[in-house]
C-alpha cells in the first residue's frame, strides 16, 4: 500500500509492460472538496463527474484497458435526501451529455450494482448507454453505481442456491461467473482519493491481490497527473500472488 504526496511525476509514459490493465477507483473528497469553498456538497459532485472526463481520456492514453469507477455505493442511500436525489440528476445529466462522446472515442460502458431503485428513467438510461457502446473495444468504462461488495457476494450465493449448485461443486471460479464483474479481469490498481485508508466494501473478492495506492488529493483535483503517477508506482512493484520475490529466488538459488 502506498501514500503518495500531491507532487505528480514529470516522467515519460510507463512502458505498456508495466501499465495495469485495469484499474479501478474509488472516487472520494467530492463533499469534502465542496465544503472548503463554502458550496453546497451537491457542487462537489457535479465537479466530480466532470472529472470522469478527463481521466477516462488519460486512462485511454497510458494504455489502460479496463477503467472503473465507484460513483454510489448501497450505503450512500443513507446521506441526506437532497443529497442523494441531485447525485441522481448529476448522474442523468452526465450519461446524457457524455455518452456520445465516449462512444465515438471507442469506449465502452458497463455498470456493476444494482439497478433497482433508480428512476424507470435513469435506469433506462444506463441501459441504453450501455446497448449503444457495447461493441467498442478501446477501453471499458465501468461505473459502479449503487454498488457494495458484500450485497454483490450476497447476491451471488443466493442465485448459485437458487439455480441448485451443489456445496462441492463450488469453485472460485465458479463464484466469478456469479459476480457483477463476470466480464471484468481483476483490478490489479485499486485507487483511493482524498486520503481515506480503507477498501470501504468496494470489489471485496476481486481486491484479493489488487495493488492498493492511497492518495490525499481530493477526487475532483485528481488529474491525469496523479493518475499517471499512480500507475508509475504501480510499475515499481513486484506482484508475487504468494509466491517469492525474483530477488529472493535468485539468492536461493546462489
Amino acid at each position: 500500500m502506498t501514500e503518495t504526496s500531491t507532487t505528480a511525476s514529470q516522467s515519460a509514459e510507463p512502458p505498456s509492460s508495466l501499465t495495469p490493465r485495469h484499474v479501478a477507483i474509488i472516487m472520494d473528497g467530492n463533499g469534502r472538496w465542496a465544503a472548503q469553498r463554502g458550496w453546497p456538497r451537491v457542487l462537489g459532485h457535479e465537479h466530480g463527474t466532470d472529472n470522469i472526463r478527463r481521466i477516462t481520456y488519460a486512462a485511454g492514453e497510458l494504455g489502460i484497458d479496463y477503467l472503473t469507477l465507484w460513483a454510489f455505493s448501497t450505503e450512500n442511500w443513507k446521506r441526506p435526501a437532497d443529497e442523494v436525489d441531485g447525485i441522481m440528476r448529476i448522474l442523468g445529466e452526465a450519461i446524457e451529455r457524455e455518452t456520445m462522446a465516449l462512444h465515438e472515442q471507442g469506449a465502452r460502458l458497463c455498470h456493476i450494482g444494482s439497478l433497482d431503485g433508480l428512476a424507470p428513467e435513469l435506469r433506462d438510461a444506463v441501459l441504453s448507454a450501455i446497448e449503444l457502446t457495447r461493441y467498442n473495444s478501446r477501453l471499458t468504462l465501468t461505473l459502479a453505481f449503487n454498488y457494495g461488495g458484500r450485497q454483490e457476494m450476497l447476491s451471488a450465493i443466493q442465485q448459485m442456491i437458487a439455480d441448485g449448485i451443489a456445496a462441492d461443486a463450488i469453485t472460485e471460479e465458479t463464484i466469478d461467473t456469479y459476480l457483477y464483474t463476470k466480464d471484468l479481469p481483476d483490478p490489479d490498481l485499486i485507487i483511493r482519493t482524498s486520503g481515506e485508508h480503507r477498501l470501504s466494501n468496494f470489489l471485496l473478492w476481486q481486491s484479493a491481490y489488487s495493488e492498493l495506492y492511497f492518495t490525499p488529493v481530493l477526487w475532483p483535483d485528481f488529474g491525469p497527473d496523479e493518475l499517471r503517477q499512480a500507475v508509475e508506482d504501480y510499475g515499481r512493484r513486484e506482484r508475487r500472488f504468494g509466491d517469492i520475490s525474483s530477488a529472493t529466488a535468485s539468492l536461493a538459488n546462489e
